[in-house]
């Protein structure tokens, strides 16, 4: 890849895609600088100029920069099992384990035949284990990370002392190993930590986007369902009527089929307003819609008690939607000739009670998402819905809102969703 690509696919990306590039790149480079320093280092004057000794340094300085290939290869690999992508290739591991054999051998070797300093000695050791441990670290758990640590130190002390290695430079090699492998702990494992922290708060803000989307697409079907529900009703309960009329040439059909119009023309604007997010219920206008559409169609209803003036916002919105659903149940599933509905407000709770005779004035269980949307938005200021068949063949539906809660919601509904209403139109 060119320069003026790899700048333009940086520029690409998120900004958690290049803490984690940065994060990958360092981690990388980080065996290549070791090698090329401490390596190199004793070259200058610890190991003799000789050519048995400048061979055995230039042999390991080798397999070494082979050992760094090896670990960039596996880093990736190491990094996706860290936070749980896939499973690190156990087979991997067994070339840099061999190579390690022999940077060890060839440590010892170069001890044996005193082509090396101590001081050269301690930062070659220092050196050799951390292309392995680089990648090692992200695969096992600390405390196994720490006892092939100690190991290791064990092994390389063992070998040096096989050697010949005596004194204070065999007293430094366990403390040289450990610093290696620990620098490396402290170093790699938190910064593959904070990746996976990342990485995670980064999925949990997309799964919580996909929910607010989901949510409000569940709020967006149970509006629509609320406000063309009765308004679809009265229509065909009007058309019927209007049909019927005509037949019999009765000039009233005209004034029926007027009426249809108006409520398809109110229906339309109402559907904007709920894909415009600023739909509300207001209680006192359904309760005096749900009475005017009910005796319309021939059914006597009576509103009783208060009008919900002075009630909070979403507790008018939730009870106006309750009336309309409960207004709509009686013309689909009734044969009512009488309906009631009441509202009562005291100082713990707001109760709205429809009542109506003959059949029951709700969808069969299964067939309808009306009551089940209604207990979705109770629920939302902790009130309940029940409905069923109540005392003298009368059917009830029956709203409770405690009013403690509400209160603290008090915000306008259209606000609550805006944003993942937004998110799902733009989809």
């Amino acid at each position: 890849m060119n320069v003026r690509g790899w700048r333009r696919s940086w520029q690409e990306r998120s900004k958690l895609e290049r803490i984690d590039l940065y994060s990958r790149v360092t981690i990388s480079s980080i065996p290549w600088l070791f090698s090329l320093s401490w390596q190199l280092a004793p070259f200058k004057s610890d190991i003799r100029h000789e050519p048995l000794p400048l061979v055995l340094g230039s042999a390991l300085l080798v397999v070494s920069l082979v050992q760094c290939l090896l670990s960039n290869r596996n880093v990736e690999s190491s990094y996706a099992h860290y936070l749980g992508i896939s499973v690190f290739p156990g087979r991997r591991m067994l070339a840099p384990l061999a190579l390690l054999m022999l940077q060890v051998g060839l440590l010892a070797t170069l001890a044996a035949v005193d082509g090396v300093a101590g001081a050269g000695l301690l930062l070659m050791g220092l050196n050799t284990p951390m292309a392995l441990v680089i990648t090692r670290v992200l695969l096992v758990p600390v405390r196994t990370f720490v006892i092939e640590s100690l190991l290791l130190a064990a092994l390389t002390t063992g070998a040096l002392a096989a050697a010949g290695v005596r004194g204070g430079t065999l007293a430094g090699v366990v403390p040289a190993t450990l610093f290696g492998c620990v620098l490396v702990l402290i170093s790699v494992r938190p910064s593959a930590w904070s990746l996976s922290v990342m990485w995670q708060a980064e999925e949990a803000r997309d799964v919580q986007a996909r929910l607010a989307v989901a949510e409000e697409r569940l709020r967006f079907g149970r509006d629509l369902h609320d406000v063309m529900g009765r308004n679809l009703a009265v229509i065909a309960l009007k058309s019927e009527l209007a049909v019927e009329l005509a037949q019999r040439g009765r000039p009233e059909a005209l004034d029926q089929m007027v009426e249809v119009q108006r409520i398809a023309r109110a229906s339309q604007q109402e559907v904007r307003d709920v894909v415009r997010g600023y739909r509300k219920a207001d209680l006192a206008t359904e309760l005096a819609g749900a009475q005017g559409v009910l005796r319309a169609a021939g059914i006597e209803c009576t509103v009783t008690g208060s009008d919900g003036t002075g009630l909070p916002g979403p507790v008018q919105s939730a009870l106006g939607w309750v009336v309309r659903e409960a207004a709509t149940n009686v013309l689909r599933h009734g044969d009512p000739g009488r309906c009631t509905i009441r509202l009562g407000i005291s100082a713990d709770a707001v109760v709205l009670d429809v009542e109506n005779d003959g059949a029951p004035a709700a969808a069969p269980e299964g067939t309808g998402s009306g009551l089940a949307g209604l207990r979705e938005r109770l629920g939302e200021l902790d009130g309940a819905l029940e409905a069923g068949p109540a005392a003298d063949s009368l059917f009830r539906l029956s709203a409770r809102i405690p009013l403690a809660r509400a209160k603290s919601a008090d915000v306008p509904y259209a606000a609550a969703g805006d944003r993942s209403r937004t998110a799902l139109l733009e989809e």
